[in-house]
């Protein structure tokens, strides 16, 4: 398998730091760890791979880096527990997390490979990674898809754009440059995407998130008067446990939208009070959770987990095993308010001040892509719970196949 155009463009850039901002699915994976060999391929050499966490190096790229690895017969010994491989002729690949910095530190590198760049710390480069480079003079590879502009990786990106910058180049490709997701996918997405959504995740391009952080959500176009007979419907309730408040908001699913009908806010309160609240104003109703994954550990009044007390009280938990980002709840979200043909697929009844408030007012933290939580007022505790059912029910992210990591290059020890 030959590398795609926009591949072979950053493989072949002779720039000593590349930045690629592209949408999703482009290849940014298979390319890195082709990068990863490519520079491993002359003895002696320390090459690392570096992702937000430990967790993600292991589960996304560590497989594809061993299989790689023993598919060509370059590796001596492969290390699980610290995720590296020695090569026969010397060279050494590690992935690392950058959730860990202080591991980070005390290295001589030659070959960095960053990748999911606007998720990982601007110091862990700057502070720890880019000074391991300077005795080898080793190169660097940036790769990410876009998270506003209030983030390193822009910065970086307009680095690599400046002629007065030799050392840095960079690169943006759209989804549909990669060649891996069906043109008729990318369509679909961006139908049921609002525009800032789908430019940022298809098109890889930069959008600002500062200002107001629900900007789908329209007052004369998502919140209208509307009945149901619940007891007929099944209720959905997005969950957010917190103290103070803790925040449900219930709402009935039909021809793909959402009618938000209920908010429930208890302060000082607990799960199981909340369990007994729901049922109080729906019996004998059928109910669906969709609460905060940290859920699955967090206790508030005794030793049974906040899950184990919603599936004591008959709800179907439903939940990620761990936290969707941030940024695709948010999406999300935006997304079902007002998609790109504009269509409406929330509507919220008048009743729900508090979340029709939060819609209008919960705005990004001055200078960053991250929700204010420390205003006069906090809406995120009843954004976040409507944001884990939307997440869920209706994810953005889409999960497409792609091509494996192997035959895209030719290179020998």
């Amino acid at each position: 398998m030959k590398l795609s155009t926009p591949q072979k463009t950053v493989a072949n850039d002779p720039a000593r730091f590349v930045v690629i901002c592209a949408g999703r699915r482009v290849g940014k994976t298979t390319l890195g760890i082709r990068q990863l060999f490519y520079n491993a391929r002359n003895p002696d050499q320390n090459v690392w791979a570096v992702l937000p966490s430990y967790r993600q190096a292991r589960n996304v790229w560590w497989d594809a880096v061993k299989n790689k690895a023993i598919e060509l017969n370059w590796a001596k010994k492969i290390n699980e527990a610290d995720l590296s491989i020695i090569l026969k002729n010397g060279s050494k690949i590690s992935l690392k997390g950058a959730d860990n910095r202080e591991a980070l530190r005390g290295s001589k590198l030659n070959y960095i490979f960053l990748d999911e760049v606007a998720n990982i710390e601007k110091e862990a480069y700057t502070e720890v990674l880019r000074p391991t480079l300077s005795d080898t003079g080793g190169r660097a590879m940036f790769a990410g898809t876009p998270k506003g502009i209030s983030n390193w990786l822009y910065d970086i990106y307009q680095k690599g754009q400046d002629p007065t910058e030799p050392n840095w180049s960079s690169h943006q490709f759209t989804t549909l440059q990669g060649g891996f997701v069906p043109e008729e996918e990318i369509q679909q997405a961006k139908q049921e995407l609002d525009h800032k959504v789908f430019s940022q995740e298809y098109e890889g391009t930069f959008q600002n998130y500062e200002g107001r952080i629900y900007y789908g959500f329209e007052r004369q176009q998502n919140v209208k008067d509307f009945t149901f007979e619940t007891r007929q419907n099944i209720i959905h309730v997005g969950i957010d446990f917190n103290v103070h408040p803790l925040t449900a908001i219930c709402f009935v699913v039909k021809d793909n939208k959402i009618f938000v009908i209920d908010e429930i806010e208890m302060y000082g309160s607990n799960t199981e009070e909340l369990t007994n609240e729901i049922h109080g104003r729906f019996p004998g109703t059928k109910i669906i959770a969709y609460p905060d994954p940290s859920g699955r550990a967090r206790k508030t009044n005794s030793a049974k987990t906040d899950f184990h007390h919603l599936s004591n009280a008959g709800f179907i938990v439903k939940a990620p095993s761990r936290h969707i980002p941030v940024r695709d709840r948010i999406n999300a979200v935006n997304s079902k308010f007002c998609s790109g043909t504009g269509e409406r697929g929330i509507m919220i009844h008048p009743k729900c001040k508090s979340l029709i408030t939060a819609m209008e007012r919960h705005i990004y933290r001055e200078g960053t892509s991250q929700p204010e939580k420390n205003g006069a007022r906090d809406y995120s505790h009843i954004s976040d719970a409507l944001g884990y059912a939307v997440s869920f029910l209706f994810p953005i992210t889409r999960n497409y196949k792609q091509p494996e990591a192997n035959n895209l290059w030719k290179v020998r020890i």
